[in-house]
């Protein structure tokens, strides 16, 4: 016996992804319960649009660059804070102090946090 032929169009290009241990559980549950092959049903309820598709927003160039620079800005804070700390240890700096300049650190981050949250 031959092989059945395909339809004209041809289904030929192969789409894959990955899901957590909960998620592929509750997806081969709809399929079970579909009495489906798992690609009948996701072609159905993609292709006949059964899904609600939210798509994210896109990320502007001006709000990459303000990560980028943030990230680089926060690897420098780091860098402060353990200076910092390696003093406080060594006695080399007041506890005041230390807290002080900690406390400038912070708030740093947070004003870095909402000027990124206010790009777009």
């Amino acid at each position: 016996m031959s092989r059945p032929k395909k339809s004209e169009e041809g289904l030929t290009e192969p789409f894959a992804f990955r899901l957590s241990a909960s998620e592929a559980h509750a997806l081969r549950s709809k399929i079970v319960q579909s009495n489906m092959k798992p690609a009948e049903f996701l072609r159905d309820c993609v292709l006949t649009n059964r899904t609600i598709v939210l798509a994210r927003p896109q990320v502007t160039l001006e709000k990459t660059r303000m990560q980028f620079l943030f990230n680089k800005t926060s690897n420098n804070m780091n860098q402060i804070a353990h200076v910092l700390n390696s003093a406080n240890v060594a006695g080399k700096l007041s506890d005041a102090h230390y807290q002080e300049t900690l406390n400038c650190l912070a708030n740093i981050a947070k004003y870095l946090k909402m000027a990124l949250n206010h790009v777009d």
